[in-house]
């Protein structure tokens, strides 16, 4: 082959295979999941959405009453993306995974892209005004400059 002749397009390998999600229960992850869910059935990619649980210092967390919240919220998302995913049965074909893991979110969501070895992140734009000084986690991930990373608002 010479060296400027493109190479052959091949079918069924271009477009994202795995699409990571962060999703936390805030309004803009559940857009950010929307859309990834969109893309993720276009490209013909899986969907893993990924719930990072905080770990609360020691002195806050008082014992299990906070694990425990956080894993309540662990099997809420699940419920809501069952039941989601349940009225779009049929109508359109998604393959998707939950993921729930503890620590800061993004090492979590660092962690489980490249666990997958996903081929795109998407997150939702960050709605904490303290992210202005310690930098959101969609910003972290952007600067990582390792996966094609999409914000959404």
């Amino acid at each position: 082959m010479e060296e400027n002749t493109p190479a052959p397009f091949e079918r069924g390998t271009d477009g994202p295979k795995v699409i990571v999600v962060g999703v936390d229960g805030s309004d803009s992850s559940w857009r950010a999941a929307a859309y990834a869910a969109g893309l993720a059935r276009r490209q013909g990619s899986k969907l893993a959405l990924v719930y990072v649980q905080p770990v609360l210092p020691a002195g806050a967390a008082m014992g299990a009453p906070v694990v425990d919240a956080t894993n309540e919220v662990a099997e809420e998302l699940m419920a809501e993306i069952r039941a989601a995913t349940e009225r779009v049965q049929g109508t359109y074909d998604l393959r998707w995974e939950f993921h729930t893991l503890r620590g800061d979110p993004y090492s979590g969501m660092v962690q489980m892209a490249d666990e997958l070895t996903a081929d795109a992140v998407v997150v939702g734009a960050s709605e904490s005004a303290g992210h202005r000084i310690m930098g959101s986690v969609a910003v972290r991930l952007v600067k990582a400059g390792r996966w094609p990373v999409t914000v959404v608002p």
